[in-house]
């Protein structure tokens, strides 16, 4: 499949000399054996990584996202170093990851939403002060960093509890923050705000994009929140099948999807469907009324609207699944 590319976006920029990550031609190929008989098995290649090619400039906030199996941790842990390519070339800030993970280690910083790399028996502030001597840290910069994390992702009061006890949204917010501590020119996030609940999600992009902002920190973030993506990233690329589909602006993908989002809207009575020329009601419940319009269409306009028009209670914008996008866009190329 065709990628589709928008040439005026940040990712046209990103291709100069100034790129902290570029990969050009990458591949990651698994060998994978099958049990066929009591004695048999068939040995066969998944390409969890198909020939991808990308730079991403110093300062980016990009968003890396596709559905379950796609290929984004597979990318991000080549990234890392932690596994090596099969094909193609791959630098991060000069460095090849995989010949030279331990000096790369002290440039980037990594949150793997689903893996804590903090100690699970210690009290959290054991393991910043553990990651201090790891990284040599001077004293000075650890202290000022570990207030700052303290103060804007609110762990003081967590700061002596062990990791164990503490609740997803708890331990991801001590996993930002370690991932913080040494000062990483490059910030991989894989899924941040999974599990957490809606302040904690507000906290957490506040503080990427302030972070993003004052230090010139490169992210990098996979997550199948679009809403992360929307506060966050100018930028998104969506893989699928190991493949790179589209990189561009957020509005662009959608517009190839033909994505909507759903405006959920609660009434003080049951009433006859809203009657919207930008949008159109897809289904009506008593007083709730869902309806759906284009996902690169701002909803401030459609909610003043039904707010000065109609008896309003209550209402939620949701977001567009991400494989429903991808799948659109995969109809979309088939046709054209």
């Amino acid at each position: 499949m065709d990628t589709h590319t928008d040439t005026g976006s940040s990712a046209g920029a990103a291709a100069d000399e100034d790129a902290l990550i570029r990969l050009d031609g990458v591949e990651k190929v698994f060998d994978v054996r099958k049990k066929t008989g009591f004695l048999r098995s068939e040995r066969r290649e998944v390409r969890a990584v198909d020939s991808i090619s990308f730079t991403v400039a110093r300062g980016e906030m990009v968003g890396y996202i596709g559905p379950n199996g796609a290929g984004k941790s597979t990318t991000i842990k080549m990234l890392t170093g932690i596994l090596t390519p099969s094909g193609g070339h791959l630098r991060v800030a000069g460095i090849d990851p995989s010949r030279e993970r331990t000096r790369l280690a002290r440039r980037i910083g990594v949150v793997f939403g689903q893996r804590t790399t903090l100690w699970w028996d210690l009290p959290l502030i054991d393991s910043y002060k553990l990651m201090h001597r790891m990284y040599r840290i001077p004293d000075a910069r650890y202290a000022e960093n570990l207030d700052r994390c303290v103060e804007l992702l609110e762990l003081g009061a967590l700061l002596d509890v062990p990791v164990r006890q503490l609740s997803l949204g708890q331990r991801m917010r001590g996993d930002i923050a370690a991932a913080l501590l040494h000062d990483p020119e490059v910030l991989y996030l894989d899924e941040p705000t999974i599990g957490l609940d809606v302040v904690s999600k507000v906290r957490v992009r506040e503080f990427l994009r302030d972070l993003n902002a004052e230090r010139g920190t490169t992210v990098l973030l996979t997550t199948h929140d679009l809403s992360d993506i929307e506060q966050l990233c100018r930028r998104v690329m969506v893989i699928d099948h190991g493949r790179l589909m589209y990189d561009g602006p957020l509005t662009g993908l959608h517009e190839i999807g033909e994505s909507e989002r759903t405006l959920v809207v609660d009434l003080e009575r049951e009433l006859p469907p809203i009657r919207l020329e930008s949008a159109r009601v897809v289904k009506v419940e008593g007083p709730r009324q869902w309806l759906a319009f284009p996902a690169a269409q701002s909803a401030a306009p459609l909610v003043a609207r039904i707010a000065a028009e109609y008896p309003l209670v209550d209402l939620s914008v949701r977001e567009p699944d991400i494989e429903a996008v991808i799948s659109r866009m995969y109809a979309e190329k088939a046709t054209s």
